[in-house]
C-alpha cells in the first residue's frame, strides 16, 4: 500500500523542471528524528522531537525517544538542525520596481529562501502571473504556491499602469473578470477615492474576493468602518494622524511618523478598531529598513544573484550613501513597536517582504525574522508571525503549522535558530508539499538573473 502510494505521488513532478537539479527529496514516507522544533503555533521550542511524513502530509510528531516508527520510513537525521514551517508572505510581488518582469526567477528565489506560499497582493502582470501559478500548482515550473491578486485598483490621482475604474457597474464587471481568472484577493492603492473603496469592498464581498489596502487617501478607520478585510504597511501609512488632511485625498503632514507616541489612547483605539473588526495588519519592516543608509543592505548572497545593471546602481548607490540616519532610524522603531503592540493586543499580525531597492525577494522575508527579533517578539513569536498567521489572513487551515494533518510545508535550518538569529539565513532543504529542495542548488541557477 504503502509503495502504491510512493509510486503515485511521483508523477506531478517527474517531468517538471525541478526534478531536474534541485529535488533531493521526492515525496515519500520518512522520519525525521532529533528535530529542534518551531512548530509555528508560538509556543516554545520542542527539542528531541520526530515527525514523520507521508508524501504531501504530516502524519505524526513526538519524543524522538517515545515515538514509533513504523518500517518502511526512511530515517533523516536532523540533529543540530531546527525544523520550522514554512514561510507564508502576504506581501510577496512577483516583480521588482523599475526592472521587467522576471516573475518566474523571482518564484524560484522566493522557494529556495523558504517561502513555501506567497500572496502577491497587488500585480503589475496579473495575467502573467496568473499563469505562472498554473504552471507551478501542475509541477511544470519550481517556485511557491502562489495565490494570485488582480492589478492594483487606484483613483483618478493614481498611478496610470494601474486600474481606475469607476463606476458601480463597471467595478463589479472588472472584479467578476478576475475572479474568473482564479484571483482571490484586491488590492486598493494610495489615491483609492472613498466611493471607489465602499463599492470595490462591497462588491469583492459578494463574489467572495477579500479586499487589502495600502493606504493613504483614506484612513485606517474609515477603510475598516467600509468593511475593508486587511491593510498593508502599518504605521507608515496611517493617514489618520497626518495634519491637516483632505478626505478622500492622499494628503496632509506627516509630522506625527517622528513625534506620535504609538503606546498612546489615541493610537491603541485605532488598533482595537482593527481587531474589533478582524482586520488583519502586514508587516513590511524589511523594505522600509532598506531605506536606512546606515542600516542593513546588500549581503553577499544578495549581490551574487543580481543582474549586472543592478549591482552596477547597487554600488553606485553605496559609494554615494549619506551617513547616519537618525531619523529614519527612529521612524522604524516606532513602525516596529506598532506592529508589536497589535500583535501583543491580540490583532492578527502577517509578513511580506514588499521586494524593492536592493532587497531581493525571499531575503528579505528572512530580514524580516531578525527585525522581529529587534522588535521584541520572541524568536517562537517571529515564526509565528511570518508563518501560521499567513495561513489565517489567506483562510487556509492547511498550512503555516508542523502539526499532524497539515501540508508537508517546513525548512531545515542548520543550526540551532533559537541560539542564533543568522540561523534563519541557513537553509539546508525546503519541503514544499513533501518534495524537499536544494537551496543551494537553487540559487546557484539564479547567479545574476535577479533585476534584469
Amino acid at each position: 500500500m504503502l509503495g502504491g502510494l510512493l509510486l503515485n505521488s511521483l508523477f506531478v513532478v517527474a517531468n517538471s523542471e525541478a526534478s531536474q537539479h534541485v529535488i533531493t527529496y521526492h515525496k515519500g514516507a520518512r522520519a525525521f528524528i532529533n528535530v529542534q522544533l518551531i512548530d509555528g503555533t508560538g509556543e516554545k521550542v520542542k527539542y528531541d522531537q520526530t515527525i514523520l511524513v507521508v508524501n504531501d502530509r504530516i502524519v505524526k510528531i513526538g519524543d524522538t525517544s517515545k515515538l514509533n516508527i513504523p518500517s518502511g520510513y526512511e530515517l533523516v537525521n536532523v540533529k543540530n538542525h531546527t525544523v520550522i514551517p514554512g514561510f507564508i508572505g502576504v506581501h510577496n510581488h512577483l516583480h521588482i520596481s523599475g526592472h521587467k518582469y522576471n516573475g518566474d526567477n523571482i518564484a524560484k528565489l522566493y522557494l529556495a529562501a523558504g517561502v513555501t506560499s506567497i500572496q502577491t497582493v497587488g500585480s503589475a502582470f496579473p495575467e502573467k502571473e496568473i499563469a505562472l501559478a498554473n504552471d507551478i500548482a501542475l509541477g511544470q515550473k519550481l517556485g511557491p504556491e502562489i495565490i494570485a491578486s488582480g492589478p492594483y485598483f487606484t483613483g483618478s490621482d493614481g498611478n496610470n499602469n494601474m486600474q481606475q475604474v469607476n463606476k458601480a457597474k463597471d467595478i463589479a464587471k472588472t472584479l467578476k473578470y478576475w475572479k474568473d481568472k482564479g484571483v482571490k484577493w484586491i488590492k486598493v492603492y494610495r489615491h483609492i477615492e472613498p466611493t471607489q473603496l465602499q463599492t470595490i469592498i462591497t462588491e469583492a464581498h459578494k463574489l467572495k474576493l477579500f479586499v487589502t489596502g495600502h493606504l493613504c487617501s483614506i484612513t485606517f478607520a474609515e477603510a475598516i468602518n467600509m468593511g475593508i478585510d486587511g491593510i498593508q504597511h502599518g504605521l507608515n501609512s496611517a493617514s489618520d494622524f497626518r495634519t491637516n488632511k483632505t478626505f478622500g485625498q492622499c494628503n496632509g503632514g506627516r509630522e506625527y511618523i517622528d513625534i506620535i507616541d504609538v503606546a498612546s489612547p489615541k493610537v491603541k483605539a485605532l488598533q482595537q478598531l482593527m481587531i474589533s473588526n478582524n482586520v488583519f495588519l502586514t508587516s513590511t519592516l524589511s523594505i522600509f529598513e532598506s531605506s536606512i543608509s546606515h542600516r542593513s543592505q546588500a549581503d553577499q548572497r544578495s549581490i551574487l544573484l543580481m543582474s549586472e545593471q543592478m549591482k552596477q546602481r547597487y554600488q553606485s548607490s553605496q559609494q554615494h550613501k549619506g551617513k547616519s540616519d537618525h531619523q529614519r532610524e527612529q521612524r522604524l522603531k516606532r513602525i516596529m513597536a506598532f506592529d508589536y503592540q497589535f500583535y501583543n493586543m491580540g490583532g492578527l499580525l502577517g509578513a511580506g517582504v514588499d521586494a524593492g531597492r536592493f532587497l531581493l525577494p525571499g531575503y528579505g522575508d528572512q530580514r524580516n525574522f531578525k527585525l522581529f527579533l529587534e522588535a521584541g517578539f520572541s524568536t517562537e513569536q517571529a515564526i509565528q508571525v511570518m508563518t501560521y498567521n499567513g495561513a489565517r489572513i489567506l483562510k487556509r487551515n492547511d498550512i503555516g503549522l508542523i502539526k499532524e494533518g497539515k501540508r508537508a510545508d517546513f525548512l531545515i535550518l542548520t543550526g540551532s535558530l533559537k541560539k542564533n538569529p543568522n540561523v534563519i539565513n541557513n537553509i539546508k532543504t525546503v519541503f514544499k508539499q513533501g518534495v524537499g529542495y536544494s537551496t543551494d542548488s537553487i540559487e546557484a541557477s539564479l547567479q545574476h538573473k535577479i533585476g534584469q
